[in-house]
This record gives C-alpha cells, sequence and structure tokens, in this order.
C-alpha cells in the first residue's frame, strides 16, 4: 500500500465516484452526497493553492483504495479535511489512518494551528480515526441527511 498525491489523470473523478458507489452501498445514501462531494472537489481543482491545499490517493495493489483533502477553511490559521474515503475492499489495512496522518503532517507544514472537520453520526470508523489521532467534538446539529435524517458532527483538532 502506498499514498501519493492525487495529481494523476482521473484522481479527482474518482473521489467523486468512489464517494458516492461506497455511501450508497454502505448507508444507503443518494445522490445528493455525490452532488455535495462534487462541489468540494470542483473547489478543490478550481481554487487549489499547492502551497497550503493538497489531495492524496492511498493505493492497495495498484488500485485507488482511498483518499483525502486539505483546504483551507474559512478562518486564517485553520484547514478543513475534506472526503476521507476508504474503500471497502481496503478497509482493516490501516488506509485511513495513514491519509489522515498525511494530512495533518502537511498542515502542520503549512503552517495551519487548527484543523476541522464535518461528518456524520452514522461514519462511525471515521469518527474512531479522528478521536485516535486527538480531534474533539465540538458540535452536533440535525441533517436533513442523503436520503435519511443524520446528526452532523463538527471535530476540532489544534495543531
Amino acid at each position: 500500500m502506498s499514498l501519493r498525491r492525487a495529481d494523476q489523470s482521473g484522481d479527482l473523478d474518482w473521489i467523486v465516484s468512489a464517494h458516492g458507489e461506497v455511501y450508497e452501498s454502505q448507508f444507503g445514501w443518494d445522490t445528493s452526497f455525490r452532488k455535495l462531494v462534487a462541489e468540494i472537489v470542483a473547489d478543490f481543482a478550481a481554487t487549489c493553492d499547492p502551497s497550503r491545499e493538497a489531495a492524496w490517493i492511498a493505493e492497495a495493489d495498484g488500485q485507488r483504495a482511498g483518499c483525502v483533502m486539505l483546504v483551507a477553511g474559512a478562518e486564517p490559521g485553520v484547514a478543513q479535511l475534506r472526503v476521507l474515503l476508504v474503500t471497502g475492499a481496503a478497509r482493516g489495512l490501516g488506509l485511513g489512518g495513514k491519509l489522515v496522518g498525511e494530512c495533518l503532517a502537511f498542515a502542520r507544514e503549512a503552517g495551519y494551528r487548527r484543523v476541522t472537520l464535518w461528518t456524520v453520526d452514522e461514519c462511525v470508523s471515521a469518527r474512531r480515526i479522528y478521536e485516535g489521532v486527538g480531534f474533539t467534538l465540538t458540535g452536533e446539529e440535525p441533517h436533513p441527511g442523503f436520503g435519511h435524517p443524520l446528526t452532523g458532527q463538527t471535530w476540532t483538532l489544534d495543531l
């Protein structure tokens, strides 16, 4: 398994497609989630500052198996971790932790003082990774969901 920047042809398209497929299969989420991920990826592609923002792809057996992004937040000194995903076939290999670790190392090098992320209560495995590296839950709110109601969660890590 390996990590690399998401800079090869098809990487950003794969991030959108994989999210749609995995979350529909795992949670029954509808296409509104794929639309959200597509917007996140399109914003990244259009405005990425490579000195402060990056995306990574995890590969297992030569195939894309996971991803994550770090983007500048609205507040100076604060970054957002976005679109963490590990495919079902690659779960249990530690890719999620490696992706988040790479993301946080980059955030520190880029001079961020804090990283935030938004997730939902159904994403238990991802939350375990976030908690394991020191993120703390800083807010919860009802979310209309992606086909059924969810609880949105904001997590924060001071670097």
